[in-house]
């Protein structure tokens, strides 16, 4: 059982992503812009983490900080960043939209999952602004993607942790439930308790910078297993 629990590891620049494979991350998720919550990472730090990494590499493709419903550009932007770094060697792509009223956009979700493929796609925390989790994971499911990263709708995954155990539950297997945010090693092992699912994501910065920690990637594996 416990040795299909994995961390996926948020890394905003080069050193975090070295940082998160030496320490026995099993995943990165590649962003930059911290600050905003993660954006598209340029080309040449794409290239950069792929030539020293072996473990998976996941992209984030959002054009800017802020909401998650797009203009007809920038949805534009998101197919041609999707169609250029899909050259790059890549293992899979993190994005979300949404319609106008927090609901899921299927139509546009749907889209770029198709042109990702054969490639994997993660729905990203845009999930946390829906008001109707239930059907917006229905919606998230039907639009093709593999995996949900969410808190639960809460702004952490121990406020929303009852949430992420529904959300398992109804999943049924249909799509990875991925807790993340707020995750720590001081947490972990209470989350999985209640959840019981097989990835977990974290940045694993513990220090107000944006480095992501060894010791702490360390930890939230050991924890995780035991």
């Amino acid at each position: 059982m416990f040795q299909n629990k994995k961390i996926e590891i948020a890394c905003f620049n080069f050193e975090s992503a070295l940082i998160a494979q030496k320490s026995g991350a099993d995943r990165v998720e590649l962003c930059a812009n911290i600050s905003v919550g993660g954006t598209t990472p340029s080309i040449e730090i794409i290239q950069q983490v792929r030539k020293n990494l072996t473990i998976d590499i996941y992209v984030m493709i959002r054009p800017r900080g802020g909401n998650f419903v797009y203009s007809e550009a920038e949805f534009q932007q998101m197919k041609s960043e999707i169609e250029n770094i899909k050259q790059l060697d890549v293992n899979g792509f993190v994005f979300g939209i949404l319609n106008e009223d927090n609901t899921i956009n299927i139509e546009q979700n749907k889209a770029l999952v198709e042109l990702a493929k054969p490639f994997p796609c993660s729905f990203h925390r845009a999930f946390d602004a829906v008001s109707n989790y239930e059907q917006a994971l229905e919606n998230v499911i039907a639009s093709g993607f593999s995996t949900l990263l969410t808190s639960g709708t809460f702004s952490n995954v121990m406020e929303g942790n009852e949430v992420l155990k529904k959300l398992v539950e109804q999943a049924k297997n249909r799509i990875e439930i991925m807790p993340g945010g707020g995750l720590r090693s001081m947490n972990i092992s209470e989350l999985n308790q209640i959840v019981n699912t097989n990835w977990y994501h974290s940045s694993a910065i513990t220090d107000g910078t944006e480095i992501a920690n060894s010791e702490e990637i360390i930890q939230l594996k050991e924890k995780l297993q035991s």
